[in-house]
């Protein structure tokens, strides 16, 4: 491009110094500042597009990486939920198992109360009908003597 400038500089001076210049040759020299120019944006354009990429494929990367930490934080998430599940259903398990041992223990000692009742049933019942026998023989013998009166 500077090549290009001291051409026009010269051709200028060559204008203004010569009557016989012919016009063509700085139109000559307007095509070349043309034809580099968009040589320039051309480039100016690929390297632009040599960014976008390179951003875009950083951009992939850091969605790639941001995906990997997401699917590692809910696979963490996943394993410590199949734990505190598992810890709950053991506690659960746990909490069954002593629940049916106190209710087994219940009936253990409804059976234990009941068959208890029925012995002090049974006690009071002989205990009564041994004093109705020892009334009854009591006043059967006594009905026997004579009363002195």
């Amino acid at each position: 491009m500077e090549a290009l400038i001291s051409q026009f500089t010269f051709l200028s001076d060559q204008a203004l110094q010569d009557k016989n210049f012919d016009p063509s040759t700085i139109e000559d020299l307007m095509k070349l500042f043309e034809i580099e120019s968009y040589k320039a944006w051309a480039a100016m354009e690929l390297e632009q597009q040599k960014q976008v990429e390179e951003s875009e494929k950083y951009i992939k990367e850091t969605e790639d990486y941001l995906d990997s930490v997401m699917e590692s934080a809910m696979e963490e998430f996943r394993r410590f939920e199949e734990e505190m599940n598992s810890a709950a259903m053991d506690e659960y398990h746990t909490l069954v198992n002593v629940a049916e041992k106190a209710r087994k223990m219940g009936k253990s000692m409804e059976k234990a109360a009941t068959i208890a009742s029925k012995k002090y049933i049974e006690a009071a019942v002989n205990s009564a009908t041994a004093s109705m026998k020892s009334a009854m023989k009591t006043l059967s013998s006594n009905s026997k003597k004579v009363h002195p009166s």
